[in-house]
């Protein structure tokens, strides 16, 4: 249920519904916008009156929520998340997303030596990126693939962080994991594999870091935004959407990058989207197109694989970019950018 509030309403009014709410033992989440005020119901409402809350003062009317996902929802929110990820160095500007520009993610699939990350996040810096993006921990298909390098690639991360001054997303697979990770990341990524482990989702909730939600390889837009209404409903409103690529009978890419959830997401949720236009096709040459797509169709951001020898890396080299492709294509997505009426960050 929804309950929609007065325009004007008082702050007294507000807490006499979240008063009653909490005694029925729901939980109230208040999203005051710039017109109304409303107050969305989560919890077993079985218990509630609607027709006693329609009568209380300040009341406008009550709703019912016919979908699943609560706090995820537009319905409970018409004000659009901005995810703020604080400045890394003092004197540095945090970045915003889901606000009017558009961030780029950028970087190896895998960290693998402190050289190399810290060269390549320089360059990456240098060309425009605003995050670096680099695996510690990798889910891979074969257990005898690379898997990482674990806390030593973490330490190169933290690294990297302080001397080039880029905040840093990773992945984490693990609960134990989760508190190291959220004190040193400035984003913690769910990989598509994870994306239903309820208790790893449970956790991130509880640690109030930003976190990025990865679409499974063959799980539907509801499923993905149920796994994001775990991770709120712990209490952790800070959540991106990213669409990765799912599993088809196309064989012609790695996946296949469904853009069209990007516009249906922004529809349903109030979140910020991402998408991952590597993972979703396999192949280089084709990243530099469904990027430039993604934010025409109205990506918050996109991550890209980027790697200094592509036919050396020891995970997703044919995906990844060259740093100077890299570079080029920061400048045709900043065209794209303004011409749907944003800009890269």
């Amino acid at each position: 249920m929804i309950v929609v509030m007065r325009q004007g309403v008082g702050a007294e009014q507000v807490q006499a519904v979240q008063n009653l709410v909490t005694s029925w033992g729901l939980k109230p989440h208040v999203s005051a916008g710039a017109q109304r005020t409303l107050i969305g119901l989560i919890g077993d409402e079985a218990q509630m009156n609607a027709e006693s809350l329609a009568m209380l003062p300040g009341v406008e009317r009550v709703m019912a929520v016919h979908k699943p996902y609560k706090r995820v929802s537009a319905e409970f929110q018409p004000e659009r998340t901005v995810v703020k990820i604080p400045p890394v160095r003092h004197g540095d500007r945090g970045l915003t997303i889901g606000g009017p520009g558009v961030v780029v993610m950028a970087g190896p699939c895998s960290v693998e030596s402190r050289e190399m990350l810290l060269a390549l996040g320089a360059f990456l810096k240098g060309a425009g990126a605003h995050i670096l993006r680099g695996g510690a921990f990798k889910p891979r298909t074969s257990p005898y693939a690379f898997q990482g390098l674990g806390v030593e690639g973490v330490r190169y991360l933290v690294e990297e962080r302080s001397v080039v001054g880029m905040p840093v997303v990773t992945e984490v697979m693990d609960t134990r994991d989760v508190e190291m990770l959220a004190e040193f990341a400035d984003v913690l990524q769910v990989g598509a594999r994870n994306m239903q482990n309820f208790n790893l989702l449970k956790a991130l909730g509880r640690c109030q870091k930003p976190v990025m939600l990865k679409r499974g390889l063959a799980n539907t837009l509801e499923e993905l935004l149920m796994s994001a209404e775990y991770v709120m409903s712990e209490g952790n409103e800070q959540v991106i959407l990213c669409e990765r690529g799912i599993r088809t009978f196309e064989k012609f890419t790695r996946n296949t990058l469904d853009l069209s959830a990007v516009p249906v997401l922004k529809r349903e949720s109030h979140l910020p989207v991402v998408v991952d236009p590597s993972h979703g096709v396999g192949h280089w040459d084709l990243v530099a197109p469904m990027a430039r797509a993604a934010i025409a169709a109205g990506a918050d951001g996109v991550m890209i694989e980027v790697h200094p020898d592509p036919t050396q890396a020891v995970s997703d080299g044919p995906q990844s970019l060259t740093p100077q492709r890299f570079k080029e294509l920061m400048g045709s997505l900043e065209l794209v950018a303004r011409a749907v009426g944003r800009n890269l960050v």
